[in-house]
């Protein structure tokens, strides 16, 4: 029966699980993103993002606590020194799941999990869509003054296309 199962087990004892919980969260924090299956990679996420809370309070209870759960010194310096410093303001939601497809040898749902500010090609993409125009429920907001002209430019382009055809 599963009374009371709260999280998934990965098939591990609890020690077993808690060692490679541990590893994983410590090569994330030194990698910034690993690959994984999906079942493991969401169990990840649960242990290490209250890691990354509660480094936002850099105390030495906070390292303590936190080495208790990594056991790894660099792992310790890199979340409180680079990565606090990148998400200090954020909420929470620091990290993110990509599904990459399945594995070739037993077909496990693969996917890589990776701190979300450190990756550069997203952060390069949201800053330019920040320039377009912005959607709302009711449709687009209020055009531009480029926009009506791009519009008429596209119309008679259109226009010349069909009297060309004839």
């Amino acid at each position: 029966m599963r009374h009371g199962k709260k999280f998934n087990h990965l098939g591990r004892t609890a020690s077993h699980r808690k060692a490679m919980l541990s590893n994983m969260a410590s090569s994330l924090i030194l990698n910034k993103r690993i690959s994984t299956t999906v079942a493991k990679a969401k169990e990840l996420r649960k242990y290490v993002e209250p890691l990354i809370t509660k480094a936002k309070n850099d105390t030495t209870h906070s390292r303590r606590v936190c080495f208790s759960y990594l056991q790894n010194k660099d792992s310790i310096k890199s979340l409180f020194g680079e990565i606090v410093e990148k998400v200090g303001d954020r909420p929470g939601g620091y990290t993110r799941i990509i599904k990459i497809g399945n594995r070739l040898g037993d077909n496990a749902e693969m996917c890589i999990i990776e701190l979300v500010d450190f990756n550069e090609l997203l952060l390069e993409a949201s800053s330019s869509k920040a320039g377009s125009a912005k959607r709302t429920r009711r449709g687009r907001k209020k055009a531009t003054a480029a926009a009506p002209q791009a519009e008429a430019v596209e119309a008679t382009t259109t226009e010349e296309e069909t009297k060309t055809e004839e």
